[in-house]
């Protein structure tokens, strides 16, 4: 295993607060590569009186020593990426430089985003809760081998003449499935253009410099986006992203070789929390509930819908840690929980009259779950006197030691608030 790069993952339905944590870590090392996802994601970061929300861009452009990859596995909108850059420009963050886009990255075209909303209108109740983003059907086409990469966004006849026989198969499906407008080929293509040659002086062979980033020792960081329950093949299908969150998707989204991910930290929250559709055995609609998304600011940053909220699950968060192979943890907004007491925690689910310790494959399943808990005394001070894991008092000391038993990981970083400096290392 590389010991001096690091991958940084999401143990829950994402919202674990990654962007601090990527922000944290990043100022030890040389390079920070998003490897899946698109602008579906919402990485917030704070610093000072400051608050930055990130979607594509890697948490770690906020580090002047920082070089930041958007790498082949990131579904690109080409349109978000430069506003994105500008409003960082804008709050004297410096991206030029500092910025690579990979030329194998597909791009998230109009059309994309006409079919994410057609096919939530056309499902109704069975709707998935999609970002509206097109990143499903941007995946879906990039599956297909019939998505448009950006190295053929930045050769303007190459991509003129691949979406003039794509467009119109784009169309029929829109109109006889989904009884939808049809887009304006001419349009899309001169967006194509126009964003490609706005786009072209970031775009380049990320593999190839991932790769003698590692023949000469320079340090990786990998972010990961969204979380691993919303992974497609592990997460809560079909109620999932449609990329690979887990760690596995670090390696096929950026180029490097399994054996120089490097440590594997793994996020969670002190509680849980879920955007969206989906099942949610934990979830709480009740004054607890309504207590964490108040004071735990649960309300999305990619489309500023209120979280669900709910007990911390041990049974998901164990099954995460499984898949990822989770070295160490960052146990996020403990804060949160001041107040509350007791505290319950989920270590088991009852299905069918049957207790598991296992995470179901099938999505009914889990929503038929009912959690099986166990209470741990709460706190009503302060989580924390300073910076050290020593201040912790002794029952936020001792809930956070029982979640690394129950997830299998130590706890390296414990966050108690949302800026940098409110953060215990372990």
């Amino acid at each position: 295993m590389n010991k001096q790069n690091a991958c940084v993952i999401g143990m829950q339905w994402g919202d674990e607060g990654k962007g601090k944590v990527i922000d944290l870590l990043s100022k030890d090392f040389d390079i920070v590569v998003r490897a899946q996802g698109g602008s579906n994601a919402g990485h917030t970061v704070v610093i000072g009186d400051e608050e930055f929300i990130l979607h594509l861009i890697p948490s770690g452009i906020l580090r002047d020593s920082v070089t930041c990859v958007i790498g082949n596995g990131v579904v690109v909108d080409p349109e978000q990426l430069l506003t994105e850059i500008a409003e960082l420009q804008g709050r004297n963050v410096e991206v030029a430089g500092k910025l690579l886009v990979s030329d194998r990255a597909q791009v998230v075209m109009p059309y994309h985003k006409a079919l994410d909303a057609a096919r939530e209108k056309a499902l109704g109740d069975g709707k998935l809760g999609t970002t509206l983003r097109g990143i499903g059907p941007a995946y879906a086409e990039k599956v297909a081998r019939e998505g448009v990469r950006m190295c053929d966004l930045i050769d303007p006849q190459k991509c003129r003449t691949a979406l003039q026989h794509h467009i119109p198969l784009v169309n029929k499906l829109l109109q006889n499935v989904y009884e939808e407008e049809p887009v304006d080929p001419t349009e899309v293509a001169d967006w194509a253009v126009r964003n490609g040659e706005a786009i072209r002086h970031l775009v380049g062979d990320t593999v190839e410099f991932l790769n003698d980033a590692v023949r000469t020792s320079r340090s990786i960081l990998c972010e990961g986006a969204q979380g691993s329950l919303l992974d497609v093949d592990f997460g809560t299908y079909p109620f999932c992203t449609s990329s690979n969150a887990s760690a596995g998707g670090m390696s096929t989204g950026t180029g490097l070789a399994p054996k120089e991910l490097g440590t594997v930290i793994g996020v969670l929250k002190a509680y849980t929390t879920r955007v969206g559709t989906g099942p949610f055995p934990t979830e709480l609609n009740d004054e607890i509930g309504g207590r964490l998304r108040e004071r735990g600011r649960e309300f999305g940053a990619t489309t500023g819908r209120p979280r669900r909220c709910g007990w911390f699950d041990a049974v998901a968060t164990r099954y995460t840690s499984m898949i990822n192979g989770v070295d160490e943890l960052a146990v996020t907004k403990l804060d949160v929980l001041e107040g509350i007491d007791p505290l319950k925690i989920c270590v088991a689910y009852e299905i069918d009259g049957r207790q598991v310790e296992t995470f179901p494959a099938r999505a009914s399943a889990l929503a038929a779950a009912q959690p099986v808990y166990i209470e741990m005394p709460g706190w009503h001070g302060e989580t924390a006197k300073d910076n050290s894991t020593d201040s912790l008092c002794p029952e936020a000391a001792a809930y956070v030691e029982k979640l690394c038993e129950l997830v299998g990981a130590p706890a390296r970083i414990i966050s108690i608030g949302s800026e940098r400096g409110q953060t215990l290392a372990g």
